[in-house]
């Protein structure tokens, strides 16, 4: 059990409320398909490792309920989030890159 998540039931495939997108972010350490990890800290700070280079943007919930995420000096990006759930217990998030389509899953550590 994710204890950051205070017990938060999740179901998978259910989209993460925009009141919730905080709490899911910031309860651990994502880890990526690739070996790639990222953080995401409460003061909207993100970073991301990939073979042993770091990055650092920033994130954030949009007016109209999505993830949000800009890298310097110029990317940005919008997603829907959803959970990853096992048993009604969420152990990760599923991305959804508004503009591009395209879809990425991080585990927690």
């Amino acid at each position: 059990m994710n204890k950051k998540l205070n017990g938060v039931s999740a179901e998978d495939g259910a989209p993460v409320p925009a009141e919730k997108i905080p709490a899911a972010l910031t309860a651990g350490c994502l880890v990526y398909s690739d070996g790639a990890t990222q953080t995401f800290d409460s003061d909207g700070t993100t970073r991301y490792v990939e073979g042993g280079r770091e990055t650092e943007g920033t994130w954030s919930v949009d007016d109209t309920g999505h993830f949000c995420s800009f890298w310097p000096p110029s990317y940005q990006a919008s997603y829907d989030l959803r959970w990853m759930a096992e048993e009604g217990e969420a152990v990760g998030l599923r991305f959804s890159d508004l503009r591009s389509g395209s879809h990425f899953e991080g585990r927690y550590q």
